[in-house]
């Protein structure tokens, strides 16, 4: 085995053990126990390779998104909702629409009267105020 990939093999191990890759490890296991049907899992680019081969492995469904220079978002869960997210998330997450937005966040899991409660204060920042 050559000296350079004994490094990147090393690199791999100890993103495994790095905070990041602790709670990409929790996701997975919530994911599993079926706590939550879609996740989305932020980390830097770096850990991509390691990311993403452990949810191949898992066998689930996963799309990985640009979120700045130097992060990831990966989503991943149930095959339906990451074919939404494929569908209607495809730029920065602060440039989705108030609609995106709620339909980003309930997918999520996020508390369904939290999520109407942003959906209208966007939307009425938008200039389209609610009835």
């Amino acid at each position: 085995m050559s000296h350079k990939s004994l490094i990147a093999d090393d690199m791999e191990v100890q993103g495994a053990f790095s905070p990041e890759m602790r709670v990409l490890m929790n996701h997975i296991y919530e994911y599993k126990k079926g706590v939550r049907n879609m996740i989305i899992f932020t980390c830097r680019k770096r850990y991509e390779r390691f990311a993403t081969e452990r949810l191949k492995k898992q066998n689930i469904e996963y799309v990985v998104m640009p979120a700045g220079k130097e992060n990831i978002n990966i989503y991943f869960g149930r095959r339906e909702c990451i074919g939404a997210v494929r569908m209607f998330v495809n730029r920065p997450l602060h440039e989705l629409s108030p609609e995106e937005d709620f339909i980003l966040g309930t997918l999520l899991g996020y508390d369904l009267c939290a999520q109407c409660e942003r959906y209208c204060t966007r939307k009425c920042k938008c200039g389209q105020g609610v009835a």
